[in-house]
């Protein structure tokens, strides 16, 4: 056989498939349709909502939170000025707990006192403003949790009620179902500190406001203890129910004795 006999072979045979690859009709341009132009846009919009959505709830919380805190630090540095300028109802030299102090109510939108819950974190503080206002207390990246205007204040026999978001604008009560018994609960006021101490959760409707009364849920008995009750919207990113954290006063520290020991790490974050 003569040996340019294969590669010849081969030749022909590129040759034939090349001349049928040729022969094949060539595949019509898609065109272009309505449904698949609608298509595309509303992939590329639900991408940007998607990126939207991650900012608003997960970047713009930490960043609203981060001004709350920082906000909550001038609040607490405020409320000790306010105590050595003798505008505070404790006596400065007056160290003896003894009966906690009760402040006059404060006005809507003033900012009284912080919150501070070392469950939700070893630095956790936030400003707490008279009444429950969305524009200007709620939604407020300064201060984000409200005082029920209505329900006593700090110290006092009855109930102090605040709310605040479990998402958005800071989420300052995000972790509120994170509570566990006997977790510390600390208001700070010019006066000192309050502190309570978590008793238990509870679900309830938007309607059933009776969680605000002197004694939670217990319209026509007279108080005698000094109840904290924080109350925010569930499940998170809903507003179809009510998370309830209930607390009981355990004992206050006036101001001129210091804060309470587990607190000594967020009052030297305030620059005190």
């Amino acid at each position: 056989m003569n040996e340019q006999e294969p590669e010849q072979h081969e030749a022909s045979r590129r040759a034939r498939r090349q001349a049928e690859r040729a022969a094949r009709p060539a595949r019509p341009p898609q065109r272009l349709t309505v449904t698949g132009v609608l298509g595309e846009l509303l992939i590329t919009a639900g991408v940007v909502v998607m990126l939207f959505l991650g900012w608003y709830i997960w970047l713009n919380d930490i960043i609203a939170g981060n001004e709350q805190q920082q906000a909550a630090e001038v609040v607490q540095e405020e409320l000790q000025d306010r105590w050595e300028r003798g505008e505070a109802a404790t006596p400065r030299e007056t160290a003896d707990p003894g009966e906690p102090v009760v402040a006059a109510p404060a006005e809507a939108g003033e900012v009284f006192g912080t919150l501070i819950v070392p469950r939700f974190g070893a630095d956790y503080v936030r400003p707490i403003a008279g009444g429950v206002d969305l524009r200007t207390v709620l939604n407020n990246r300064q201060i984000g949790i409200g005082h029920y205007l209505e329900t006593q204040m700090p110290g006092e026999v009855g109930n102090f009620a605040i709310a605040a978001h479990r998402t958005t604008y800071g989420a300052p009560f995000a972790d509120i179902a994170e509570l566990q018994l006997g977790d510390k609960i600390y208001v700070e006021t010019a006066d000192g500190w309050y502190q309570y101490a978590f008793r238990g959760l509870e679900y309830v409707w938007p309607t059933y406001v009776s969680v605000l009364e002197p004694v939670p849920r217990e319209p026509d008995i007279a108080p005698t203890d000094r109840f904290l009750t924080m109350t925010s919207c569930n499940p998170k990113f809903s507003s179809a129910e009510r998370i309830i954290a209930y607390a009981v006063m355990e004992t206050w520290y006036p101001r001129a004795g210091g804060p309470p020991p587990e607190l000594a790490g967020v009052v030297e974050a305030a620059g005190r």
